[in-house]
């Protein structure tokens, strides 16, 4: 995928093709006339930062909110690269789920990444003209993010696992039934592999049939022994702790582990289609593509 790509959000599709619909080219100019700071207030009505967690980053990181929006870019992660690339593209504006940062850099240098310098995005960001905004745990405990994964793996959405208090519905993790028969261990891992594109890691016996699922991206976190005590048979996650997978394992919960990155890529369809409904049409709203960073040898002949 050409990283400098227009993007469409196909909401209804299951599988890679819900994670972007693309078409060649630079963005169009915007339709609408809007600031940096009107389109960061617009997004958190949509994912209000009080939703967040006390320690997260979330809204306008770097840029002007006076100036105008000349075009928007989404991505998973603001690295440099992504922000290179929305500059290249046109855009002046990066939206991503995860922050440039969490404690303020002590330094600032051009450099590849925030491992050679870890004010090197800010760098970046300022040196292209490119504001940077972040919808972080406030875009995770939306309603809007609890319908991606269980609708991509053809599962139905019943409540969620870890509900924000004073809120309605939002919180962390979605527990699931199937929509039809239910599937063995082994069926619902191949069914992550084909939606996915990359076989994930599975704890438990795979034969074992499923009845209550319980999806989450990310970190597991609180949310594998919420599911535990929900009773689930198993937990779709990003990511999960060895010593917290040996102890829910042991504890009847199986565990179907798809990557960090896999399961909140989608994520940045939620971001774009966010973005278009507030007047952008397609091919003003631009995503940065972060799929292939990990490499699979069993599925590439050496």
């Amino acid at each position: 995928m050409d990283s400098s790509s227009a993007y469409t959000p196909q909401p209804s599709q299951t599988g890679q093709d819900t994670l972007a619909k693309i078409a060649k080219g630079s963005l169009s100019k915007p339709s609408v006339t809007m600031t940096v700071g009107a389109l960061e207030a617009a997004l958190i009505a949509e994912f209000p930062l009080a939703d967040g967690e006390a320690w997260d980053r979330s809204g306008l990181s770097v840029g002007d909110p006076a100036r105008l929006v000349e075009g928007v870019a989404v991505a998973l992660d603001p690295t440099v690269d992504a922000i290179e690339a929305a500059a290249d593209a046109g855009a002046n504006v990066l939206v991503t789920h995860h922050p440039l940062y969490l404690q303020p850099p002590a330094t600032f240098a051009p450099a590849s990444s925030v491992a050679a310098n870890e004010g090197a995005g800010v760098w970046a960001a300022i040196s292209r003209g490119v504001a940077v905004m972040s919808f972080h745990t406030c875009l995770d405990v939306s309603t809007k993010a609890q319908r991606v994964l269980p609708g991509m793996l053809g599962l139905r959405f019943e409540r969620v696992c870890v509900p924000l208090p004073d809120t309605a519905g939002k919180g962390y993790g979605q527990v699931c039934s199937f929509e039809g028969s239910p599937l063995t261990l082994g069926q619902l891992a191949a069914r992550c592999t084909s939606v996915f594109g990359r076989a994930p890691r599975v704890w438990g016996d795979i034969s074992r049939t499923l009845e209550r699922v319980v999806t989450c991206t990310g970190s597991l976190g609180e949310v594998g022994q919420v599911a535990r005590a929900q009773q689930a048979d198993c937990v779709i996650c990003g990511e999960v702790k060895y010593h917290d997978a040996l102890a829910l394992s042991q504890a009847g919960l199986d565990i179907i582990e798809i990557g960090h990155d896999s399961s909140e890529l989608p994520l940045a369809t939620v971001l774009a289609a966010t973005v278009e409904s507030l007047g952008f049409s397609d091919g003003q709203v631009l995503i940065i593509d972060q799929r292939n960073n990990w490499t699979y040898p069993e599925t590439v002949r050496v």
